[in-house]
């Protein structure tokens, strides 16, 4: 049962070496990049053990929604949440982690946000931290995933539009060949094949929304709508770390009621419930 918890959102009145105020969503910009903005919110029993959790905003930018959404089930399970706010004018290109020439590195962004919390939260690191995102944000988290698997320990998709599939054929974003547009990233499947994943997709999201990549390719190589696209790299993720001997948990689950709509799926489709019982409950 959720616990529901009296959360506000408040201005950030505390300096790094202050005590930090614990059950309200705070903002704060990055002391080291004023542009670079996120939402956190610290559960009641915080302690310098508790896990930290990431959800990335789609392209809608929502990222104050989600840390509300978010926060209840942070509180009851004791975890630091942390919502990114990767702007459309310096992260344009954040849901494939920002390529050369297009804006800043979201993935680079993210792990300064990490430092700066775990800073303020006094927490030490490193830690791996338990990521969500939905849909564009679903697309950063898992090529965030694939990029740095030593830093993550469970993911839950929901809903991306299209994937990063772990073909070494295929140069990224659509495989994991390297690429000169994200330099000194190489991507190892021996590794991003331990870690947990689960897809949400809602059971109406069968459109093919101006959201939606539509290209031919994309859709010959992974399905024409968020439901086939979510089974298919499932079934590939599966399949290649079956072969590497290991035995890492993947699922597909559909989202009852759901659209292709965060705060839908959030309200009626149990999304909330269904990430954190498959990031931090004990199976």
């Amino acid at each position: 049962m959720l616990v529901q918890s009296a959360i506000v959102m408040a201005e950030e009145t505390t300096s790094c070496s202050g005590q930090l105020p614990r059950g309200v969503i705070l903002s704060r910009n990055l002391p080291t990049d004023n542009q670079l903005k996120y939402y956190y919110y610290l559960p009641q029993h915080c302690t310098q053990q508790s896990n930290i959790f990431v959800t990335v905003h789609g392209i809608s930018r929502n990222a104050e929604e989600h840390a509300r959404k978010f926060a209840p089930y942070a509180e009851q399970y004791g975890v630091i949440l942390i919502a990114p706010y990767f702007s459309e004018n310096h992260f344009p290109d954040y849901q494939r982690l920002g390529r050369k020439g297009r804006g800043k590195r979201a993935d680079l962004a993210l792990q300064e946000i990490i430092k700066d919390i775990s800073k303020l939260a006094g927490i030490n690191l490193p830690q791996k931290i338990y990521m969500f995102g939905y849909s564009g944000g679903a697309q950063f988290a898992h090529r965030y995933m694939l990029a740095y698997p030593k830093q993550v320990a469970k993911v839950v998709l929901g809903a991306p539009g299209w994937y990063t599939f772990p073909d070494v054929s295929q140069k990224f974003p659509q495989g994991i060949q390297a690429s000169p547009t994200l330099p000194y990233l190489t991507f190892n499947p021996s590794d991003f094949l331990k870690i947990p994943t689960c897809v949400l997709v809602g059971e109406f999201d069968k459109q093919r929304d101006n959201e939606l990549n539509q290209s031919q390719k994309i859709d010959r190589l992974q399905g024409k709508n968020r439901i086939e696209r979510g089974q298919r790299w499932i079934a590939e993720m599966t399949q290649q770390s079956r072969q590497l001997g290991l035995t890492t948990p993947y699922h597909f689950k559909l989202i009852p009621n759901s659209p292709h709509s965060f705060s839908l799926s959030m309200l009626k489709g149990g999304m909330g419930e269904k990430t954190f019982a498959f990031l931090f409950d004990r199976n």
